[in-house]
């Protein structure tokens, strides 16, 4: 069977010009980056498409296919006729490198040129990356000049970023030898950056402009928050990131449109891709796919209660992908016998696919479907337990086959899609804007995870108090936890019941305009596993890239 990267490099590409032309895109509103891949301009005011977000179960070690299902849920929806567009996240170098390879689909669901996208693609995140150091630079450099402003050292928050799994550099220290102001400073990877986040919220240059400015770095020893406008720095991080807040226009293998733009990660940022991007696609098509990262609990509770809300826009239909390998997982099935039939660990690891419906149904009020991406090793009696679960808890499941059919496999999702995102709906929220911080949290962990409530550290409080003080009490909160359970804890699987949620640390991100409530053991800059992925990827004599998946 051919890799990812040679179906990919097999695949007879359509000029972008004709992709852009396709979704009535004019010659002028159009910045080529080769053949394959451009940015985007014009006007996308009028929003009209209807949107699909897709998210998924709690992901485990045999993987979901989320983005692999999003991208033959389009060209399955292009074969039934429809204008429709992918808005897609970018990749991280991070992941690229570490442990899950690449990020643009796979098998015959995959979005194209994979090796440029998965790589360097129009430089976005490395611009992003120069910005955010920027700021740090000048941060830094003011300090050794005289210091103007009074910043301390000891309250400096703004931190440097990388877009790779580094952990030597999460706490290190700057300024050594006379070389600057001696003092402790902490990396985060670029995908977690409040630079990031804040590209992928704003609405508009301008806004983007705004809210670099406002970045709180530190504070002064009077104890006031010093903001990156105070050190004049909002206009050359805006200028470094001119073309980065473009939308970028590549497609699938079967040449639908797919928008690609923004890359925060869900576990430790609000995990969308851009508004820009978003507002793009759903002016340009009549139906848009998008994605968010990780678990519904993570990536569709920050699309739903933070990007929804900041955008003004609501999906039309929430599609939630899940594996029977992945669910037989959380029922507590050995790793190496997942491809035998097990309809005990299946209903025992079901309840987390139900959570997350329930979420989708009765917290937020939207139209659910379920797509389950098919696995040969799947029994009649384990697909029987699956359909038949998952119409108790009130939804469809489809089986779909996009990783070795494409659009042709993704067809009847599509059309359960389609018929789902024309019911009428209204989308709620998990908790109101204009209450405290806590009980935000609180009402996150309760109606989202399912768990009793939060615990807060003695910081944690302190800070949410200084926070509410200074005026910022009605800003979204973005949870950080693990990715692999509903809890804070890695290792409570399915639908654990009676937990606590404890959050150790906040983090005003005023640029943003959300806040972190940081989670058991999250850490903002992951580190590489003991074999990256790093170390299956090879280029020969004529370019051609290998390992790449």
């Amino acid at each position: 069977m051919l890799s990812d990267i040679e179906i990919a490099e097999n695949c007879a590409l359509r000029d972008i010009a004709d992709v852009a032309a396709e979704l009535g895109i004019a010659p002028q509103n159009l910045e080529s980056y080769g053949r394959f891949k451009a940015k985007i301009g014009g006007d996308f005011s009028a929003r009209k498409a209807k949107l699909v977000l897709v998210t998924a179960i709690n992901p485990t070690a045999s993987g979901e296919g989320k983005t692999t299902v999003s991208i033959g849920l389009a060209d399955g929806m292009r074969k039934l006729g429809k204008k429709v567009c992918l808005a897609l996240r970018e990749p991280s170098l991070g992941p690229v490198f570490g442990i899950k390879g690449g990020a643009a689909g796979g098998g015959y669901a995959q979005i194209v040129p994979m090796e440029d996208i998965n790589l360097h693609f129009t430089g976005d995140l490395h611009a992003i990356t120069a910005a955010n150091n920027l700021l740090c630079a000048v941060l830094d450099n003011h300090i050794f000049r005289g210091n103007e402003l009074d910043i301390d050292p000891e309250k400096i928050y703004f931190r440097r970023c990388l877009d790779m799994n580094d952990r030597a550099l999460r706490n290190v220290t700057v300024g050594r030898g006379g070389e600057g102001v001696e003092r402790e400073e902490h990396f985060e990877i670029t995908a977690a950056c409040e630079v990031m986040a804040i590209l992928c919220l704003a609405t508009s240059l301008s806004d983007l402009k705004r809210r670099l400015g406002n970045i709180i770095v530190g504070e002064n020893r009077r104890g006031e928050y010093v903001y990156a406008r105070d050190l004049k720095a909002e206009g050359a991080m805006c200028t470094l990131l001119k073309d980065a807040i473009k939308p970028n226009l590549v497609q699938t293998l079967e040449g639908t449109p797919a928008i690609v733009h923004g890359g925060p990660f869900a576990n430790i940022a609000h995990g969308c891709n851009s508004i820009q991007a978003t507002y793009a696609a759903m002016s340009l098509a009549d139906y848009v796919v998008t994605e968010a990262g990780f678990g519904a609990d993570l990536g569709a509770e920050k699309f739903l209660d933070t990007k929804c809300r900041i955008a003004g826009i609501e999906p039309d239909c929430v599609v939630v992908v899940a594996t029977v390998k992945a669910l037989k997982l959380h029922g507590g099935a050995d790793k190496t016998t997942l491809s035998e039939e097990n309809l005990e660990a299946l209903e025992a690891g079901m309840p987390n696919l139900v959570k997350h419906i329930e979420n989708i149904k009765n917290v937020y009020k939207k139209p659910v479907v379920v797509a389950m991406n098919r696995f040969a090793s799947d029994t009649q009696a384990e697909i029987d337990l699956v359909m038949r679960m998952t119409e108790y808890a009130g939804a469809q499941a489809v089986f779909t086959d996009v990783f070795l059919q494409g659009g042709e496999g993704g067809k009847e999702l599509a059309a359960a899609v389609v018929k789902a995102a024309n019911q009428p709906s209204r989308l709620a929220y998990s908790y109101d804007l204009r209450d405290g911080v806590v009980k935000k949290i609180d009402d996150i962990v309760k109606n989202v995870y399912g768990g009793d409530g939060a615990e807060f550290s003695e910081l944690a409080l302190r800070k949410i108090e200084d926070i509410e003080k200074r005026g910022y009490k009605e800003l979204p909160v973005i949870i950080a936890k693990t990715q692999y359970s509903l809890s804070d804890n890695a290792k409570l699987l399915a639908r654990p019941q009676g937990f606590t949620v404890h959050v150790r640390d906040v983090i005003l991100k005023g640029g943003a305009e959300f806040i972190v409530a940081v989670a058991g053991n999250i850490m903002l800059m992951p580190g590489l596993g003991k074999h990256p992925a790093a170390e299956r990827i090879d280029i020969d004599e004529a370019g051609k890239i290998s390992g790449l998946s």
